[in-house]
């Protein structure tokens, strides 16, 4: 009796197809992975690279003399510092414009790079404040060896917390890191009674001010856009009434901040001069984009998308606009230590301001760009992309907020940070976009008394499910906690960081 062979499974083939699929899925991942931490290994080089160029560039700049060492060391740390403020701090002037789509990452990079460095060589001025905002009395430091050690300090601890921060994926204030440091290092060399205790409780108070002015801001004008201009049923006819108003209080917010942020180290006009300028601009942006726009109309689709492309233009001009701005003033974060050790080692007086050699500003410049080239992607992302969803619009109203906070933040003579600004924008659109999702969409339609409760037609499911509906998240909650995280502790860990790495110095020295 001859045994037949078993017939084949009908579900082999899927069986056999199913694992090649996981197989070739786990090679991707491979691959990708891979390729990852090639990029990264790539890019670190090249970093240490251009901190091998500016080793040999100040050794060209500063010369030979008997303090070349220290010099060179902290010119190091300078760069080094210069290049986590280019990947952290830059990420929140074009992020938005990225995550919404008005700028490829590519042309992000460029922008930001291009614009950072200008401002930083062309409004990064001659003098800057070496100890950022008077934190600590510099009488308290008259020894000359032990300001340059806690300068170095402050410096190197501020670079390693920007960095640990990139790392795991929080925009930081570079400008809070560098007050950390400098505090913790100044308390290390003289004592506490050398702290101006006072601009530290200003500063601790912006740690709120910042994210939440820049959020209420942010949310009422995404707000305004969204009843005046998305919601109405004629889209196209109340984008040509809003549009360019909305563009030209952005030109006039813009053109006022460039001069009172931007250029304030080479130009500091009147009042009266500053609101010439605004009312200028708002003028002449709004009658060029009122043409503008009344010319696309007549090619628009009655839809959001078509409103939210008129706001491309003005995003772009945005993010280089901020782009120079941030360059002219945070640039000081890097070279404002490094600019008072070379004038100390080189025998001026130990001061609260000091010149700002060209070649000092050229390594921030430069660190700042390359910085936001090799390792900024990754914050630009989780800006514009992972903590909430960024269309034009909303990025538009981020953008905006961002100029009009820090003008009425100045104005009032309230300290502010422009990255908590720019990130407190973000969340600000994002749950304003969340309520009033939860609100339109899953809210039950009215029902007569004593009826059963009627859910939203184009809603099916139980109401156990339609309640969890309600409760939808448009801002991821993690990166939220992580970034708030961050902010708190930023000051004291610097601090902590520049205190540690002073007395270790001193032991050594």
């Amino acid at each position: 009796m001859s045994l037949s062979p078993d017939p084949p499974d009908p579900g082999s083939g899927l069986t056999k197809k199913t694992t090649i699929d996981k197989d070739l899925k786990r090679i991707v991942q491979l691959e990708k992975a891979t390729s990852r931490i090639s990029q990264r290994n790539l890019n670190l080089g090249f970093g240490l690279l251009f901190l091998l160029g500016v080793w040999l560039f100040t050794f060209f700049q500063a010369g030979s003399g008997a303090n070349i060492t220290i010099i060179s060391i902290a010119a190091i740390i300078g760069g080094y510092m210069a290049m986590n403020i280019g990947a952290n701090d830059v990420a929140n002037n074009v992020g938005p414009a990225v995550g919404s789509k008005a700028l490829t990452l590519l042309g992000a990079l460029a922008i930001a790079a291009v614009f950072e460095a200008a401002g930083a060589l062309i409004a990064g001025g001659e003098v800057v404040t070496t100890i950022s905002k008077n934190i600590i009395n510099t009488e308290a430091i008259a020894d000359r060896s032990v300001f340059v050690w806690a300068m170095m300090s402050a410096l190197l601890s501020a670079a390693v917390w920007v960095n640990l921060a990139t790392y795991v994926g929080a925009p930081v204030s570079t400008t809070h890191s560098i007050v950390g440091g400098v505090m913790g290092a100044g308390i290390a060399a003289a004592g506490m009674a050398s702290v101006n205790w006072v601009i530290m409780a200003q500063i601790a108070a912006s740690w709120v001010i910042s994210p939440v002015l820049g959020g209420v801001i942010a949310a009422i004008f995404l707000g305004f856009v969204k009843f005046a201009v998305l919601y109405r049923e004629d889209k196209i006819s109340a984008a040509k009434r809003w549009v360019p108003v909305l563009v030209a209080i952005m030109a006039c917010a813009f053109s006022v901040y460039l001069v009172m942020k931007g250029l304030k180290r080479i130009w500091k006009p009147e009042a009266e001069i500053v609101a010439a300028i605004g009312a200028i601009a708002f003028i002449g942006t709004y009658l060029m984009v009122k043409a503008r726009v009344a010319r696309a109309a007549v090619h628009l689709e009655n839809r959001r998308k078509s409103v939210g492309d008129l706001f491309t233009v003005p995003l772009i001009c945005a993010a280089a606009l901020l782009s120079f701005a941030h360059g002219s003033n945070d640039v000081a974060n890097a070279v404002g230590p490094l600019a008072a050790i070379v004038s100390a080692v080189g025998g001026g007086e130990v001061g609260a301001k000091v010149t700002l050699p060209l070649w000092v500003l050229a390594i921030g410049a430069v660190g700042i760009s390359i910085g936001l080239l090799l390792f900024g992607p990754k914050i630009i992302e989780i800006v514009g992309e992972k903590i909430t969803k960024l269309d034009r619009v909303r990025a538009f109203c981020v953008a905006l907020s961002a100029a009009i906070t820090v003008i009425v933040a100045s104005t009032l003579g309230l300290p502010v940070s422009s990255t908590h600004i720019a990130v407190g924008a973000v969340f600000g659109v994002g749950f304003l976009r969340e309520f009033i999702t939860n609100r339109r969409v899953n809210i039950p339609q009215p029902r007569a008394v004593g009826a059963a409760p009627v859910l939203d037609p184009n809603y099916s499911g139980s109401h156990r499910s339609w309640t969890k509906a309600r409760q939808r998240k448009l801002v991821r909650r993690r990166h939220l906690m992580t970034i708030i995280a961050a902010w708190l502790i930023t000051v004291p860990s610097s601090a902590l960081l520049a205190a540690v790495i002073f007395w270790l110095i001193s032991a050594v020295v």
